[in-house]
């Protein structure tokens, strides 16, 4: 017994001619008594009819590459020309101030007031170097989750543990779900 996997003027590739094409018709092969069809062929208009696993369906939403995958911010250091405490000897880099680069083309970022950077130097380049490495911690948290999951006998508990809070982060950052509250997660223990 066989259903139609595809139906008429769907887009489809065609595996043995290496090509996109679009159905034209879907062709069943009834026999009598039986309530669903033998064998379903596709007519694409390339000369003959194709069996489903010679066609595959056109992705209809395209994947955007995963950030983790993809990118890798870094710090730059600009130059403080307008500060009059541009050579501060309290600045952490005297006469610089710190830019997260998250495109190759070194514009995109994060960038703080200079009126900021003035008042706590120290604080503003350790907030930096956090969002220098959110993406290498976020690889961290989903090789964590992808092990929990692997090995759910072989894991220790603490590290299940772990693993269920970098999902949380992660579920966060994505906007998958909210995390539950710390007292509902306290009251389910």
């Amino acid at each position: 017994m066989a259903k139609a996997v595809f139906h008429k003027g769907q887009r489809v590739y065609v595996k043995p001619v290496a090509t996109w094409a679009v159905i034209e018709n879907v062709h069943p092969q009834w026999v009598k008594g039986v309530e669903e069809p033998l064998r379903v062929t596709y007519d694409t208009g390339l000369g003959r009819d194709f069996q489903a696993h010679e066609l595959a369906a056109e992705d209809k939403e395209p994947q955007k590459p995963d950030l983790i995958e993809t990118e890798n911010w870094r710090i730059l250091r600009a130059v403080n020309r307008l500060s009059a405490d541009a050579r501060d000897p309290r600045h952490p880099y005297p006469g610089t101030f710190p830019v997260v680069v998250t495109d190759e083309k070194d514009w995109g970022g994060w960038r703080v007031p200079m009126a900021e950077y003035d008042r706590d130097p120290t604080r503003v380049e350790h907030q930096s170097r956090i969002i220098a490495n959110a993406l290498r911690l976020m690889r961290v948290s989903r090789e964590l989750i992808e092990f929990a999951q692997d090995n759910p006998h072989e894991t220790p508990g603490q590290l299940l543990d772990l693993a269920r809070q970098a999902e949380m982060v992660l579920a966060a950052i994505y906007h998958e779900s909210a995390p539950p509250r710390v007292d509902a997660v306290v009251a389910a223990e």
